[in-house]
């Protein structure tokens, strides 16, 4: 039954693709204010400290963006299968 479901002929493997794609992009996007929010809390806390936590929320940013990104592209793959 599940196969049925999954394998395209009523389309709903597609949908759960491309919501899987789009949950990815919105977590990326909540996980990324986060970040930048609590770094400048930080920073204003500790104004001396500014370059080494900006130079962690780069890379803390960049991480969750990457991995958000291969996430959408896995889903978009299901998506657009041939």
């Amino acid at each position: 039954m599940i196969s049925i479901l999954l394998d395209g002929t009523l389309g709903l493997g597609y949908g759960l693709a491309a919501l899987g794609a789009g949950l990815a992009a919105v977590g990326a996007g909540m996980g990324i204010g986060r970040i930048g929010g609590s770094a400048l809390e930080s920073i204003a806390r500790q104004p001396e400290a500014a370059g080494d936590i900006r130079a962690n929320m780069i890379l803390t940013a960049a991480l969750v963006e990457g991995a958000a990104f291969f996430a959408m592209v896995v889903g978009l793959l299901v998506t657009f299968k041939a």
